[in-house]
């Protein structure tokens, strides 16, 4: 896999070049200081993934990464910054992951693997809709801050939310995260995705394996990609039978 690293700072380029070197399979094809230049060098170079900082002089990353997301086969954009401030707009702009400087390479490698799935720009340009819900209009990421470092959770990868004290806990296929988001407000965000079972709980639907009976009058819900099964209400049962024809 082919990575393009964007960064005004030598120092910061060599870091990431460093870094990626150590990674097997892996190849750094060209680096840029600023955005005008990160599209003459992908223009030439192509990359299958961009490592574009956001603050740079002249065309700053977030200007870069709208004109990557505009072309036919754009790459996947994971952006670096030292700065936490711009992570609704690096979303926005279709970012996989934002990386907050300075960068391990245990977080940069789980970046990278996220960048090889497909984006929502790549799948736009190629006119197809995916079973996680690509042609929503809404978010495609939830944030979520663990210590000093900001996550960006693709919603497909969420399996579901659930309500603990002033926090929902969202689990996703590579563990959990809190966020202080109301479920109300995620159920009607992503309702075309999530089904509610509980008055705690939201399920992504196509996740759902089975609906289990497990004693009188108790249901639980079970999921494809996890050990774990959820509770489903009474007074929800109905809506979810008929949603998930169980």
């Amino acid at each position: 896999m082919k990575v393009l690293v964007v960064d005004d700072e030598a120092l910061a380029r060599g870091r990431l070049r460093h870094l990626i070197d150590g990674m097997d399979g892996w190849e750094v094809v060209g680096e840029a200081g600023n955005g005008a230049d990160a599209l003459e060098v992908y223009s030439r170079n192509g990359a299958d993934v961009v490592l574009l900082d956001i603050r740079m002089p002249g065309m700053d990353g977030l200007s870069a990464a709208r004109k990557l997301a505009e072309l036919d086969q754009p790459p996947a954009v994971i952006f670096t910054t030292a700065y936490d401030r711009f992570a609704m707009e690096a979303f926005e702009a279709q970012g996989v992951d934002y990386l907050l400087k300075p960068i391990r390479a245990e977080r940069l490698s789980q970046a990278l693997e996220r960048a090889k799935r497909p984006t929502r720009a790549q799948l736009g340009n190629l006119h197809l809709q995916t079973d996680e819900g690509d042609g929503d209009d809404g978010r495609q990421h939830i944030r979520a801050r663990m210590g000093d470092q900001l996550h960006l959770i693709p919603i497909g990868d969420v399996l579901f939310f659930r309500a603990e004290h002033k926090y929902v806990v969202v689990r996703h296929r590579e563990g959990e995260v809190l966020v202080e988001e109301p479920l109300k407000q995620l159920e009607e965000e992503f309702g075309r995705r999530f089904q509610r079972i509980h008055r705690n709980a939201l399920v992504a639907v196509d996740q759902v394996s089975r609906l289990e009976k497990v004693g009188r009058g108790r249901f639980r819900l079970y999921l494809r990609n996890s050990d774990e099964s959820l509770e489903v209400s009474r007074r929800m049962l109905p809506a979810v039978r008929e949603r998930l024809g169980l």
